[in-house]
């Protein structure tokens, strides 16, 4: 683990590896290294491969309660500085798909290419209403509860039904490690969230990775992403939910070594 500092706040990250730098930013549950333990081993060879924790997540420092998407992706873009990664290739995995659009959106020239992975333009940005105000309540209840009921409500969204129990129980220990706040502050980023104005803007290579299984970024939101990107990719994984590269990681990483191995021709 290291730390930087970033706007006042201590970030904790994991890196690995040497060559192209490669971003990953995890989603509203688990940390950095819970999500990417398999990128981190298994992209390595090829790129260097840093993994953050998220303000609020993991161990690095709660934001403020104000924290919302662009301060997010402004302390992301503060961080690729700090660090000194030269235009990185970025995946986002769920809510870490909409701080990397934002990341774009606020701060294009940061990013060389954009891996979203069970990916939002925000929940308002993608679900009906109704969805989103049920899904906010549901998060700041589950918010209050302790660590191993807050997991095992969670997680059953997050993988498919043959997901590997090691994988699951490896994530889930990650879950039960929650900051209250720092996943108060990711739901309500998330909540409102609304990106949608700006996927006609994207210039970048895009690839778009959909679990066929994820019960929460569903295939109606991964089409109407499609649409509106210009020229983005989909690859749709076979048989994974939601936390795709968890779940899935040789799957995962063989389509976006493949990915940016096109983006680099």
């Amino acid at each position: 683990m290291e730390m930087v500092e970033i706007d006042g706040l201590p970030i904790a990250y994991e890196r690995a590896g040497s060559g192209p730098p490669l971003v990953l930013v995890h989603g509203f549950v688990g940390d950095g290294v819970s999500t990417w333990a398999g990128q981190l081993a298994g992209l390595s060879d090829e790129f260097t491969v840093v993994a953050w924790d998220a303000p609020g997540a993991g161990r690095s420092a709660s934001p403020p309660r104000s924290f919302r998407i662009a301060d997010y992706a402004g302390c992301l873009a503060g961080f690729v500085r700090a660090l000194r990664l030269d235009r990185p290739h970025v995946v986002g995995l769920s809510f870490g798909a909409i701080v990397t659009l934002e990341l774009f959106r606020s701060h294009p020239s940061v990013l060389r290419s954009m891996v979203l992975a069970g990916a939002y333009a925000g929940w308002a940005g993608s679900l009906p209403a109704a969805v989103v105000d049920e899904r906010l309540r549901m998060c700041l209840t589950l918010a209050d509860l302790p660590p191993d009921e807050f997991a095992a409500a969670m997680l059953t969204s997050m993988f498919s039904e043959s997901a590997p129990a090691t994988a699951v129980r490896r994530f889930a220990a990650s879950v039960r490690a929650f900051n209250p706040a720092g996943f108060r502050a990711m739901t309500w980023s998330s909540a409102e969230a609304d990106l949608r104005d700006m996927l006609a803007t994207v210039t970048i290579p895009t690839l778009l990775l959909h679990g066929d299984r994820d019960v929460r970024a569903t295939q109606g939101v991964l089409n109407a992403l499609h649409a509106a990107i210009p020229e983005s990719k989909v690859v749709v994984l076979p048989g994974v939910g939601h936390v795709s590269p968890v779940e899935a990681p040789e799957l995962f990483n063989r389509e976006v070594r493949s990915f940016l191995r096109e983006c680099a021709s």
